[in-house]
């Protein structure tokens, strides 16, 4: 079986986790301080906030900014589910803005005619870790006003006109999940200049606790004052343990190396690929060559394709061991979506006819050319499939 994705862990990561173990401080710790500074240094950020997931990231950000009930925020139909679920966490509505169909990042050109009086922020993302258009989108968000929000899970380590990703726009957030470019099992951050957010943010994540209190654990009430007890607004349990960063600590110290095996792996399928006349591959400006972070490798099939056929692909390569998916549905057709807000097809055409047609390949920093070779042979098989089945 080659699967579609694998994290990349060394005896590194194994022996910061034990010596995390081995500690005694399994949260709120030294190792969690290292991570944080890691990350906003390779962003170029003055703050990192870890949280247990990019999903918390991103509704702690809705939450300092106090978007709720009344208010819209624009984000792209062609996503993650969570780019949207953050908005209707706090009661808000998502706008959804269709797609550019070469970087299958939101449209800037339709994000201007999206924006209205009731528009509380701006929501984008990096599909598959492309970051075309952030900084246009950046600006069209400034000159209204509008904080704007970097959805970067799919992108860390990726930079776009000289400028990191993360670094875009109010705040960012990354995730960690194990198919991610690093991973800590479970995990996120927050990235941001603004000192009131990340203050907010940090407060929210720990259940409301002020910026002084310590674990009762070490000393119930340290020398400022702090009591663990106290609260000072609502929050939620969404840190990120000791062990987990120190996982992540371990894997930002190889991060330039796995980018370079990313992008490795996704050169190797473009060569092998770019002969296929029924797959459109994705499209790389040329200044990202060698700043590209990958997350996925997807590719997608011409329009003569319906997605009955292209699933009919995807069951085939999984019957021959070939990890498979179809990387993203549409948020807007999903089935609480459609029910709650009464989308239906054809609301987005360009993110439908793009999702209606993708398949997202195997891709992992240890993929070798034989499982590449493999993988592309037998997607030819399944493609000349589909071709005998039309005639």
């Amino acid at each position: 079986m080659i699967p579609l994705s694998q994290p990349d862990i060394t005896d590194a990561e194994i022996r910061a986790v034990t010596d995390t173990l081995r500690s005694g401080r399994l949260s709120i710790g030294p190792r969690q301080v290292q991570f944080e500074e890691a990350v906003a240094e390779r962003t170029g950020r003055r703050h990192a906030v870890a949280v247990s997931s990019g999903t918390c990231g991103l509704h702690l950000i809705m939450l300092a900014l106090g978007v709720g009930p009344g208010d819209e925020v624009i984000t792209t139909p062609f996503s993650f589910i969570a780019s949207a679920n953050c908005i209707l966490y706090v009661g808000a509505k998502p706008v959804f803005v269709d797609i550019d169909p070469r970087s299958l990042n939101m449209d800037p050109e339709k994000l201007e005619k999206a924006i209205t009086p009731r528009t509380k922020a701006i929501i984008g993302v990096e599909a598959f870790g492309n970051p075309v258009h952030m900084d246009r989108l950046a600006q069209i968000a400034q000159a209204h006003e509008i904080p704007y929000i970097e959805d970067c899970c799919e992108g860390l380590g990726g930079v776009y006109r000289g400028h990191p990703i993360g670094s875009f726009g109010r705040a960012g957030v990354f995730g960690f999940y194990p198919n991610k470019q690093i991973t800590t099992g479970e995990g996120g951050m927050i990235v941001t200049d603004d000192d009131r957010l990340a203050d907010l943010c940090r407060s929210m994540r720990n259940q409301g606790r002020g910026e002084m209190a310590v674990p009762a654990n070490t000393s119930g009430l340290d020398n400022r004052g702090g009591s663990w007890l106290a609260h000072e607004r609502l929050g939620y349990n969404y840190r990120l343990s000791e062990i987990n960063c120190a996982l992540g600590v371990a894997q930002m110290g190889r991060l330039d190396a796995m980018l370079e095996a990313r992008r490795r792996v996704a050169a190797s399928y473009i060569r092998r690929l770019m002969d296929f006349r029924d797959l459109i591959l994705p499209t790389v400006e040329e200044e990202l060559a060698e700043a590209m972070s990958w997350f996925v490798f997807v590719v997608r099939l011409n329009d003569t394709y319906t997605h009955v056929e292209r699933d009919r692909i995807i069951t085939g390569l999984r019957r021959h061991d070939i990890g498979a998916a179809n990387y993203f549905p549409c948020i807007h057709l999903q089935p609480f979506y459609r029910e709650r807000f009464g989308f239906a097809p054809g609301a987005f055409p360009i993110a439908e006819s793009v999702s209606h047609r993708t398949i997202a390949l195997p891709f992992y920093n240890t993929l070798d050319d034989t499982q590449i070779e493999l993988v592309c042979l037998t997607l030819k098989v399944m493609l000349d499939r589909e071709q005998l089945m039309k005639r």
